[in-house]
């Protein structure tokens, strides 16, 4: 197992990665249908807090594999294999979710969580062993993972409340192993590939939350809910998806991954913008709720907060880390301007479906006006 060519033509993502993305949308779906329901039960807060948590342990692992991929993949046997009891541990974490965010009993996530992180201390091993030249590198990794893994595993011996305040400082660990590691030398990832990767992640995130507030959406019709107003909040939600799909893909990201920096800018921010995407049919879901009355109590502004903060969300982080760059002021002015008016319409729940629908819709504008106009000076270059 030897570094590949990190300027490789062509490279794109392998079956067995698309295979690993597709079992990590079972952990994103048990997270949000959590969120969902937590929320509408008049538990948000905790909810909220349990789903950046939970959400973190998806998404470090996830992306670890796919730098690692990126850098090392070999597709024999035996690499394989360890990729399928990574895919393990993201079931066994997915069957705790519920008892994670409901019950706040996080061993079951935990335990997952080690399967997966202890399986890539296992791949970086094998690098070591392999390649002389990465050695330094695959040995900080292996080390740096494993050491940061016995504070998970000896967190769950203690109560609920030593939990929660430990789990930021593993969590801080965790983040600063690669940066001590790529100090010892850059690992040979290949930067359209790691753009790909996660393009595709957030696709797969797009369909789950469809999919999600599509079982929502028939099932409120079915228990006899109004029929206009559920589906023009399902509407909303197909042009919601779509402008969270024609923001991201309004540029493409391999460019940008240069230097080690960038990429742990790219890599980082990734974690908001992931868990926003899959908060999304959460949601519409609570909207939902909001409309047919079958959580008493549950007040409208909640659903309207519910449903815009996750495209809020996303855009300014989108904005700061991916497009801002490149865009010139008049469009940023005229996006972040949308930005805001996504949050603020909640303040208002009988227009925020509509209201949002229509800020997505012209900030998407903004974009393609910006876009066409690089395309035709480049046409005429």
């Amino acid at each position: 197992m030897t570094g590949r060519e990190p300027s490789e033509p062509n490279r794109v993502a392998s079956p067995l990665e698309l295979f690993f993305d597709l079992v990590f949308v079972i952990a994103v779906s048990q997270a949000s249908q959590n969120l969902h329901h937590g929320v509408s039960e008049g538990r948000a807060l905790a909810t909220l807090l349990g789903y950046a948590m939970v959400f973190f342990a998806i998404w470090w692992a996830w992306m670890n594999f796919t730098w690692f991929a990126s850098a090392f993949d070999t597709d024999d046997w035996l690499y394989r294999v360890t990729t399928i009891v990574q895919m393990g541990g993201v079931l066994v974490l997915a069957a705790g979710i519920q008892s994670a965010l409901v019950d706040g009993q996080w061993a079951t996530v935990t335990w997952g969580y080690l399967i997966m992180r202890l399986a890539m201390v296992a791949q970086w091993i094998r690098v070591a062993l392999s390649d002389p030249e990465q050695r330094s590198v695959a040995l900080r990794y292996a080390i740096g993972i494993a050491a940061v893994q016995i504070i998970w595993a000896v967190r769950i011996m203690f109560a609920t409340e030593v939990q929660f305040w430990t789990f930021w400082p593993a969590v801080f660990l965790e983040l600063m192993v690669p940066v001590w590691a790529e100090k010892s030398r850059k690992t040979p990832w290949h930067p359209h590939h790691i753009a790909e990767r996660y393009s595709l992640f957030v696709l797969i995130l797009l369909g789950e939350s469809l999919l999600a507030s599509a079982n929502t959406v028939i099932d409120s019709l079915n228990a006899g809910a109004h029929a206009g107003d559920v589906i023009w909040l399902a509407l909303a939600g197909l042009v919601l998806a779509a402008g969270i799909w024609w923001i991201y893909f309004s540029q493409t990201h391999g460019e940008r991954l240069s230097n080690v920096r960038t990429g742990f800018g790219f890599g980082y921010a990734h974690y908001v913008i992931f868990a926003a995407v899959g908060a999304l049919s959460a949601g519409i879901e609570v909207e939902l709720d909001v409309l047919a009355k079958s959580e008493e109590n549950l007040p409208t502004m909640t659903g309207s907060v519910a449903l815009t903060l996750p495209v809020f969300v996303f855009m300014i982080v989108v904005w700061a880390a991916l497009l801002r760059p490149s865009l010139p002021i008049t469009i940023s002015t005229v996006f972040l301007a949308c930005t805001a008016g996504t949050l603020a319409i909640a303040a208002f729940p009988p227009f925020t479906a509509i209201s949002i629908c229509i800020f997505v819709m012209i900030a998407v504008s903004a974009l393609e006006i910006h876009r066409s106009s690089v395309l035709a000076s480049t046409a005429s270059d």
